[in-house]
């Protein structure tokens, strides 16, 4: 059997079994690609023959490219689950990854905005009062008011949005329920109305003004443009939002684990890097509050 033909069941396991998204699947797919072409695997003897001293020269590879730790190690990753999933079906006798460790990484905070940059009369004038505007505000409430995923926004269909809460389909198909205020229920129905007046009765909550589906890039610049008018960080984009939400739901008394299962994370470890930000929050509390807190 050729290489091909294994990658192909491969990313059919991720499909049916893993219930991985089409972009991790297609990321995958490149990662293994860019492996078998470098350590030229063209049949399934070659595929057993790999060791951990191929993959090592991959790793210092795709260093000297230029890639960052970051991206190195999520291309190892790949090549466990490849490698866990060949050996289990046979197309390999061994499994190299067990002697790889990846490059180190630095430990990249997350980015937030400070809440006094998301007051309402800070928003409110910034949108114009047609459907694009309507719906452009709702777009930035709910990734800041609710932290869901830019891909689980465009997704959002009509039948999973309530008066009290929204109902997400997030990362292998797992559901939560996310609270949402009496704030956020009025303006998505103020933009069902919009919806209405413009003949439009798509499923997805969020459309263009034609009917069709949101893509990513819309969303990420209309984001990154309304983000820029209130904020002076480098980085402006949905996600900074999530991060945002995450911050300042535990600068406010959020509990880890409740956060944990709003932010649909897999695991606690996942949520705990926004602790940092929120004992930097404290400490500056204490400092300022405490009269032994700040040095005289």
């Amino acid at each position: 059997m050729t290489p091909f033909f294994i990658l192909m069941q491969f990313e059919d396991y991720l499909k049916t079994e893993k219930r991985f998204s089409e972009n991790t699947c297609v990321a995958y797919k490149n990662d293994l690609n860019q492996f078998v072409e470098f350590a030229q695997i063209n049949k399934q003897e070659e595929l057993k023959e790999v060791n951990y001293q191929i993959i090592r020269s991959w790793i210092v590879d795709l260093m000297d490219e230029g890639n960052n730790p970051r991206t190195v190690n999520r291309k190892l990753s790949t090549l466990r689950t490849f490698y866990r999933w060949s050996l289990k079906q046979g197309f390999t006798d061994n499994n190299p990854m067990l002697k790889i460790k990846g490059p180190k990484l630095e430990k990249r905070l997350p980015v937030f905005l400070k809440q006094s940059e998301l007051k309402e009369e800070k928003l409110a004038p910034l949108f114009s009062e047609d459907f694009d505007g309507v719906r452009d505000r709702l777009m930035l409430e709910l990734f800041y008011q609710t932290g869901i995923r830019l891909s689980e926004l465009i997704e959002l269909k009509e039948v999973d949005v309530t008066n009290n809460y929204i109902k997400v389909l997030g990362k292998r198909n797992k559901e939560r329920i996310i609270p949402i205020s009496t704030e956020l229920s009025m303006q998505i129905s103020l933009y069902q109305k919009y919806k209405t007046i413009n003949g439009i009765s798509a499923p997805n909550l969020l459309t263009l003004i034609n009917g069709k589906n949101l893509y990513p890039r819309l969303v990420y610049r209309k984001i990154n443009y309304y983000l820029g008018l209130v904020s002076s960080l480098d980085k402006k984009s949905p996600h900074v939002l999530r991060h945002t939400f995450a911050t300042h739901m535990l600068n406010n008394g959020t509990g880890l684990e409740t956060l944990k299962n709003i932010l649909g994370h897999a695991s606690l470890s996942a949520t705990q890097v926004y602790t940092h930000n929120s004992f930097t929050q404290l400490n500056n509390i204490y400092s300022q509050a405490h009269p032994r807190g700040h040095k005289k």
